[in-house]
């Protein structure tokens, strides 16, 4: 991970996350995007809590468990996890298609990988809600057909008219850059932008980022006031370019445009 002085002001790298779960056939590592910021008080940033990466060995059983308070999204760019909830849905989620948890008040759940699945390797990403105790329910479907090089919107705030919404302002897109292929950073005006680079090696606005590497982008230059009301971008902070992604290598990345001062709650099963 390489970066610039003249990128210190608002492009904030982090190498690999040593934050690491050993369980054997079943390993996490959690990558906290309020790390990113020096100085910056909470492990989450806003409503984006933990970004978790997730590793299942082929015929692994994570048995029946509860989620409460926090919004669950499984994106799986290759394999499948497979589902099984106390509301009798069996899914299989892959690289066509997502799931969503909206645990609320409690959620029920387990994951397995069948002995003839392949290893599987996704990410399992954290939103804290506005709100305690809401209605718990699932979403799982087709994701919208990517295209290279393109960002695709994964995920958007409950209200939009996208079929995979949390309640929250977190909106997910992906995409997958061919080596030497560029996009911008998508941008929404008051939003911030975790980066995290899934696989190849990426250039962003100076800063080199690797597999397992991310990047916080902030537009404004400044810090999020923790639970606050959320505010609208003034004309100078809509007017910041968002900065050039180049692939150095093929590459997968995941971006999420967070509200960092949207109110949050901070009672999730994990993505506290």
């Amino acid at each position: 991970m390489e970066s610039s002085a003249d990128t210190e002001r608002d492009l904030f790298p982090a190498p690999r996350s040593d934050a690491y779960r050993d369980q054997g056939s079943f390993r996490t590592r959690f990558n906290f995007p309020g790390r990113n910021r020096p100085a910056h008080d909470d492990h989450g940033y806003g409503p984006l809590s933990t970004v978790v990466e997730s590793f299942m060995d082929p015929g692994t059983l994570i048995p029946m468990h509860q989620h409460r308070n926090e919004e669950i999204v499984s994106w799986v760019p290759a394999g499948v996890m497979r589902h099984d909830d106390r509301e009798d849905n069996a899914l299989v989620t892959d690289a066509d298609h997502l799931l969503v948890m909206n645990a609320g008040r409690g959620f029920w759940h387990a994951e397995e990988t069948l002995a003839d699945d392949p290893p599987l390797r996704m990410l399992q990403i954290f939103v804290r809600p506005h709100s305690l105790d809401l209605d718990p329910g699932i979403q799982h479907g087709p994701l919208p057909d990517p295209t290279p090089n393109e960002w695709r919107r994964v995920f958007a705030p409950a209200g939009s008219d996208h079929p995979f919404t949390v309640r929250n302002a977190v909106d997910c897109f992906d995409v997958r850059l061919d080596a030497g292929a560029s996009v911008t950073l998508p941008a929404i005006d008051g939003r911030h932008a975790y980066v995290y680079v899934f696989d190849g090696a990426v250039e962003i606005g100076g800063v080199t980022l690797d597999a397992t590497e991310s990047l916080l982008w902030t537009p404004d230059g400044s810090s999020p006031t923790p639970a606050g009301p959320s505010t609208a971008a003034s004309e100078s902070e809509s007017a910041v370019e968002p900065p050039t992604v180049t692939a150095e290598r093929d590459a997968t990345l995941v971006a999420f445009l967070v509200d960092p001062d949207a109110p949050i709650t901070r009672q999730g099963t994990i993505g506290r």
